[in-house]
């Protein structure tokens, strides 16, 4: 599934969410594979993608994955798994460490927050998909 369609990024970003995507039954969640493609056109500095989910219908969004970009193209991979007890944690919104997870948490509606500092140009893209595991 595309949690982010390519998105073409010129100028600074404080805070872009693309489309939220519903999880009908998120408690049949196993894991999660996402993975970030960042095509690098020229110029900006970094580019942030906070893969986020929430518990309350959008009301809250919890950052669960960050990939982090420079001025390189490259494609990022990462699992995140539903099975992997937390203990008890402030959410986070957009603020992440870099090439970081937080496993655990799935909620109903997901989403993919993009921050970047800089001015990109060239065609400098950025897409996020997800293949989901159910439990069966």
């Amino acid at each position: 599934m595309r949690l982010l369609q390519p998105l073409t990024i010129t100028t600074a970003l404080a805070g872009t969410a693309g489309p939220t995507r519903k999880v009908h039954k998120p408690e049949q969640l196993r894991s999660m594979t996402i993975q970030a493609k960042f095509t690098y056109g020229s110029g900006g500095t970094t580019a942030d993608a906070y893969v986020q989910t929430s518990l309350d219908e959008g009301t809250t969004w919890i950052d669960v994955a960050n990939f982090h970009f420079l001025l390189a193209s490259a494609t990022k991979v990462l699992t995140l798994s539903s099975l992997t007890p937390v203990a008890s944690f402030a959410p986070t919104n957009g603020t992440l460490t870099a090439d970081t997870v937080k496993d655990g948490v799935f909620g109903n509606k997901w989403r993919v927050l993009v921050k970047s500092t800089g001015t990109y140009a060239g065609g400098t893209t950025l897409e996020v998909d997800v293949n989901a595991v159910e439990m069966t």
